[in-house]
């Protein structure tokens, strides 16, 4: 399975998302330049964490603008696969290749700590190696975290299974307390309607051995390639 990582001016976690498809995942991978306009060669599409462009404006609101974007909503058309991980997660939005937005997390704290999330969705590309309600331990790193939605957007997320990831607590329990941000439904992560995009704040790519203090980053790139030998596209 061929991964490209895109890479905007300010990106930071491209390296963390290459190292862990190449020397873990063993998976072949490139780095794509944000100025790129062909990604037909790719089966996966990454769009890593950082500080895009700074973050000015709003999160990803400059980056959505990027060329390599277009060809990305091209991709995606194809029913290729696409996985944001935080500010990746908010470019999407910007792009309105997912719903809702990213605001400033609640308490308007920065927070890089571990959290535990609650498989919501098994049945997407993203996550099908693992089980229903299964709970996966994945650090975050940010500052607008905060997932909102108007009240038709939400109740449609819930009713077409878009919700794939919730904060909850280790025992898998979605409570308040168990919120890093102050996301609407403890979101953590969705999918589009066709469930080939997903937008996750946490960072799988940094818990992909035990080395660092987890591998349940692993389950993602898992089901990744667990969904193109069942031939998703």
């Amino acid at each position: 399975m061929r991964f490209g990582v895109v890479v905007f001016p300010g990106t930071w976690s491209d390296g963390d998302c290459y190292h862990a498809l190449k020397d873990v995942v063993q998976q072949p991978v490139e780095y794509v330049w944000h100025k790129e306009r062909d990604l037909s060669r790719y089966d996966c599409i990454i769009l890593p964490g950082g500080f895009s462009y700074g973050d000015y404006l709003r999160t990803g609101a400059i980056a959505r603008f990027s060329p390599v974007m277009v060809a990305l909503e091209e991709f995606v058309a194809r029913g290729g696969l696409v996985l944001g991980i935080c500010n990746g997660f908010q470019i999407l939005c910007e792009a309105r290749l997912l719903p809702g937005v990213l605001m400033r997390n609640n308490h308007l704290q920065f927070r890089c700590q571990w959290v535990n999330v609650e498989v919501e969705n098994p049945n997407t590309p993203f996550t099908q190696a693992c089980q229903p309600g299964q709970v996966l331990r994945i650090p975050i790193s940010h500052g607008e975290g905060n997932y909102y939605a108007d009240e038709e957007t939400l109740k449609r997320l819930e009713a077409k299974g878009q919700i794939v990831f919730r904060y909850s607590t280790p025992a898998g329990a979605v409570t308040p307390e168990a919120n890093p941000n102050g996301s609407l439904g403890n979101i953590a992560g969705i999918v589009n309607e066709r469930g080939n995009v997903l937008g996750m704040m946490p960072h799988p790519e940094r818990c992909c051995e035990e080395l660092v203090g987890g591998a349940d980053g692993q389950y993602i790139f898992a089901s990744l390639l667990k969904a193109a030998v069942g031939r998703w596209r």
